[in-house]
């Protein structure tokens, strides 16, 4: 065995050191940024880069082809996901962090975006099933029929996928890139250009810790609006990139939130750059919420070179060696085909082996929703 190899089983094999354990073969497919309006289309990407805007994201993926889904995503996810049953003859579910909210654009541009607006995810799908019925027309009536039949069971991603400090930052300098991308229906990450601001896409990130005073309200009307848009309350809570301050945790949990998703290890920020380092693990409790800690990573259209079903399996293996649950982390963009249909069709084919081979390799195998397993822990 090589010494990268060495490295490579170590990393595989630590991760799942600590934590709450099963000798139940457990999957949750914990997949961020569903009901996010990121790029509006094909045309709007062309649009931006013919002004020359560059949109920064760490995986290019998400501002080359993330779009709001579609209805032609959604139908070819269900039918992956139908295509394999586990030891209780379930199919694959999908828990999708979900946004409730998006920007309204049209009645920004009316105060010349000096007035953050939102609205609803099922009147940003009306809008679009207008503007593009071709994409977009029975998409969220799609949703709701992949909820009742448990091939999707969404929990919380925060109430928009947007951090309104530095949006309106932005846009009192009067920023001509985001508003290029908002003029486009769209909402990118653009650089700071040395500001002491946050990412724009981190719904709860901060400089300031006393922004989290306004997080508080965002998280407690962001629930409520979940529970109107997707018909329950939401149990789990999965921030933007992991930025949510603890301080958060009692607003969470007075408005339903039990199970939060954790790093591994979390750069935490204590405000004005200065910060503090947590381990966490699967199971551990902090302020009456559980941590769950995501030890499976499945990016499939990350074009780095990686196998990744292979790797998916892999790391889903070290998890059932320590007898852990197998909870893969994902995001929207690798199955949406919106702006690129061949981006769709290689996430879902990787997606589509993966299940395959998970079935195969373990009969015994039990496909779960976050929530579920959520509650699983709980009671123990």
């Amino acid at each position: 065995m090589t010494g990268s190899d060495w490295k490579r089983n170590i990393i595989l094999n630590a991760k799942n050191l600590i934590g709450w354990r099963t000798d139940r073969k457990i999957v949750v497919f914990s997949v961020d940024d569903y009901g996010n309006v990121r790029l509006d289309s094909k045309e709007a990407r062309d649009n931006l880069d013919a002004d020359n805007i560059t949109v920064k994201s760490p995986f290019a993926g998400f501002d080359m082809y993330d779009a709001l889904e579609t209805k032609e995503d959604l139908e070819a996810l269900f039918e992956v996901l139908s295509s394999v049953k586990d030891l209780n003859g379930r199919n694959a579910v999908f828990t999708p962090f979900a946004l409730p909210c998006n920007p309204n654009f049209e009645k920004m541009k009316e105060s010349d975006y000096q007035e953050y607006v939102y609205e609803s995810l099922p009147l940003t799908f009306r809008k679009l099933s207008a503007i593009n019925p071709g994409a977009y027309e029975g998409a969220w009536e799609l949703w709701e029929e992949g909820i009742s039949q448990k091939l999707l069971m969404p929990q919380f991603h925060g109430r928009e996928h947007i951090n309104l400090t530095t949006f309106e930052s932005k846009i009192a300098k009067k920023e001509c890139k985001l508003r290029s991308i908002l003029n486009n229906r769209s909402l990118a990450r653009t650089s700071s250009d040395g500001e002491k601001i946050v990412p724009i896409s981190e719904a709860f990130g901060f400089w300031d810790f006393e922004e989290n005073n306004r997080f508080k309200h965002i998280i407690a009307d962001g629930l409520n609006k979940f529970e109107e848009v997707f018909g329950y309350r939401a149990q789990n809570f999965a921030p933007p990139g992991y930025h949510a301050h603890p301080v958060l945790y009692d607003t969470l949990r007075k408005n339903g939130v039990r199970f939060v998703d954790a790093a591994l290890i979390s750069n935490q920020h204590q405000g004005n750059g200065r910060y503090k380092k947590q381990f966490n693990y699967t199971g551990k409790i902090e302020k009456g919420l559980h941590k769950i800690v995501r030890n499976v990573v499945f990016e499939p259209t990350d074009d780095r070179g990686v196998d990744w079903p292979s790797y998916a399996i892999e790391q889903t293996e070290a998890a059932f060696r320590w007898n852990r649950p197998a909870i893969i982390s994902s995001h929207r963009v690798n199955f949406s085909g919106h702006i690129n249909p061949q981006n769709r069709e290689k996430g879902l084919a990787a997606l589509k082996k993966l299940l395959k081979e998970m079935t195969q390799r373990w009969p015994d195998v039990e496909f779960m929703s976050a929530n579920e397993l959520g509650k699983l822990i709980e009671a123990e």
